[in-house]
């Protein structure tokens, strides 16, 4: 991976510092991102691959043992259930290397903030006019 002193411009340049390995399964996890919010642009944020739309729609980032997962706490109280298989924190999932990526339940948690972060823009916009 590159070096905390070279500074990354896009998501490209993240996923090309890890081994083969790490890279498909952070290819499995844009992919599935993307899939399920096209609308969202993607953008390097905090280095590490984020998706925006109306703010941040979710972040993810290799680690050593792990994919984490950022879909902040309202998806991780959403899928609460589902997510017991897996280390977790406030906002964050830990996916581990050894077992394959749970694309159906990120695809989901992508759609719901995406869903969530619409209706607090259009929230927002109402209460301004």
């Amino acid at each position: 991976m590159e070096t905390k002193a070279e500074k990354l411009s896009t998501v490209d340049q993240y996923i090309a510092g890890f081994s083969e390995e790490i890279r498909r399964l952070i290819q499995q996890m844009r992919s599935t991102v993307r899939q399920a919010a096209p609308e969202a642009e993607e953008v390097l944020s905090y280095q590490m691959p984020a998706y925006k739309y109306h703010g941040i729609v979710v972040y993810f980032a290799a680690h050593k043992h792990h994919i984490g997962f950022y879909p902040l706490t309202s998806a991780m109280n959403a899928f609460s259930m589902e997510l017991s298989a897996y280390v977790t924190s406030k906002g964050t999932v830990q996916f581990p290397y050894d077992k394959p990526l749970p694309l159906d339940l990120i695809a989901r948690m992508v759609a719901f903030r995406m869903i969530e972060n619409r209706d607090k823009a259009a929230l927002k916009k109402k209460k301004s006019k």
